[in-house]
């Protein structure tokens, strides 16, 4: 039996917000344990030394997220599909099944960003599936309830089938409500998790016939795949045209051959601050407290701190989460209707919506520290071995000084090393680019001063990272680079 993983690593996380935002969604982030969702996944499967290498289906503008997602756990036969836009689940499973379809290789189709805590049981499943899969089945694995929820589909199981542990599907409920997932607990049924296993050319059959549609339009884009880093690009044009629909209402629904795995295996979405709290460990008055925060009189709340202190006295069952940037405050029980508060944000565009104060970059990250008229300050991190593109701004000159760490500044025909305690001027329209040429991330702090400060007033003239030039807006006269006080022979270095 051999079992290729196909990881989805697609979604936008908004129920997580603030710390899930909609460019750097939950999958990347620290939610669980020591690592990212994404990368424990990727940890968990390569215990399994049974399964081939991996292929993740992610979004383009994800791309740098994912290779250092599989660079950290240390994967070095991972594959990775990029979609141009996001198209559900359907559709990744679809291109995925066309691009990796082998004989006698199973597909385990299963999120990013789910935490399994029984690794041993999540095996045992799987093993169990493959018998109907093989037998060209589609086997969904549920999830035998703890509690009765409403942010999860339902399963309600049929009959035995031949196959151990196997049982026939005899019908989905979506999200019920409060009152309808208690009678649904009760009745014996199962939480959806949204991780299959089945045979991809079944997988193909089935949507020849569902949505023959689809499947030309994912060959299409398959055909029209393009390399980058050694990822599979999938071509935009037939991709965008692709039906926006979930693997289990386009396939589930609608197929013979689904048959559901039950199952106990310490599953969780991690998909809302509700279903963080249920599977964290937590304190004698029922709470999950992580960073610096004190609490007087508090029961059963979930209260996180990636920023600020927090102080929270006399209140029972809330969400409090803080960010350097944004703070939520809810009922725990109304974790589903973070969702909508974003929807609410993006409306009034506000930035902490879509991105944190600290934007990764492929090459590291950089963070804002202050802005007012005409200026701004950020922290900028280039990683060891790391550039930034060539590249000129037309509305703004930038002054970096270096703080920890060497770099290397190309600026016009002049190159030059500054070390630490010793900054640069970057001038308007001047063509310039940083490097960090050591061995430890290098920590810089740049001071932008010009009539617009935005980050679309960027023009890219080469880029190691293949990103395409941003728009050029109108040029302004060039200034001599200022390395330092100039001697005749060499410019020296100021001194910060």
């Amino acid at each position: 039996m051999k079992i290729r993983p196909v990881i989805l690593s697609g979604g936008s996380g908004t129920r997580l917000w603030p710390v899930s935002r909609r460019r750097h969604p939950k999958q990347f982030a620290e939610l669980y344990g020591q690592h990212s969702l994404l990368v424990a996944t990727l940890n968990m499967l390569d215990k399994f030394d049974t399964l081939l290498p991996f292929t993740v289906v992610a979004q383009n503008d994800h791309k740098f997220f994912v290779l250092d997602a599989i660079q950290q756990a240390h994967l070095d036969a991972a594959s990775v599909l990029l979609e141009p836009c996001g198209r559900n689940t359907a559709a990744a499973a679809l291109s995925a099944a066309l691009a990796e379809k082998e004989d006698g290789v199973l597909h385990l189709l299963l999120p990013s960003d789910h935490v399994i805590k029984d690794q041993s049981a999540f095996y045992a499943a799987i093993q169990c599936a493959a018998a109907a899969a093989k037998n060209q089945k589609i086997a969904l694995f549920g999830i035998k309830p703890d509690y009765p929820e409403t942010g999860y589909g339902y399963i309600q199981p049929g009959q035995a089938t031949k196959w151990a542990s196997v049982e026939t599907i005899q019908s989905f409920k979506e999200k019920p409500t409060l009152e309808i997932a208690k009678k649904l607990v009760d009745e014996g049924a199962l939480w959806n998790s949204g991780i299959f296993l089945y045979d991809p050319s079944a997988l193909i059959d089935d949507a020849e016939v569902i949505a023959p549609q689809q499947v030309d339009l994912c060959r299409e884009a398959l055909r029209c795949a393009s390399i980058d880093l050694g990822c599979r690009e999938l071509g935009g044009e037939a991709y965008t045209k692709l039906q926006d629909i979930s693997f289990d209402c386009l396939f589930m629904e609608n197929t013979k051959r689904g048959v559901v795995v039950p199952c106990a295996m310490g599953w969780s979405d991690a998909g809302s601050w509700q279903s963080l709290w249920q599977i964290e460990p937590k304190d004698e008055d029922g709470n999950v407290i992580q960073g610096a925060a004190a609490t007087l009189d508090v029961h059963n709340s979930y209260i996180r701190t990636d920023g600020p202190v927090v102080g929270v006295i006399g209140l029972d069952d809330i969400t409090v989460v803080a960010t350097v940037d944004a703070v939520l405050v809810a009922p725990r029980s109304r974790s589903q209707d973070v969702k909508k508060l974003v929807t609410l944000l993006e409306k009034n565009k506000h930035a902490v919506a879509l991105d944190h104060r600290r934007v990764m970059r492929p090459w590291g990250f950089y963070e804002g520290v202050a802005k007012g008229d005409r200026f701004q300050v950020k922290h900028i991190v280039v990683n060891p071995n790391q550039t930034l593109s060539l590249q000129m701004h037309h509305h703004r000159a930038e002054h970096w000084i270096v703080v920890v760490g060497t770099a290397l500044v190309e600026c016009d025909d002049r190159t030059k090393k500054i070390f630490e305690n010793e900054s640069v001027f970057i001038p308007k329209g001047s063509r310039h680019r940083l490097s960090n040429p050591g061995k430890v991330p290098l920590h810089l702090v740049e001071v932008q001063s010009g009539e617009y400060l935005g980050e679309d007033d960027i023009v890219r003239f080469s880029d190691k990272y293949g990103r395409a030039a941003r728009v050029e807006r109108a040029s302004v006269a060039r200034v001599e680079p200022v390395f330092a006080e100039a001697t005749a022979d060499e410019p020296e270095v100021k001194r910060a």
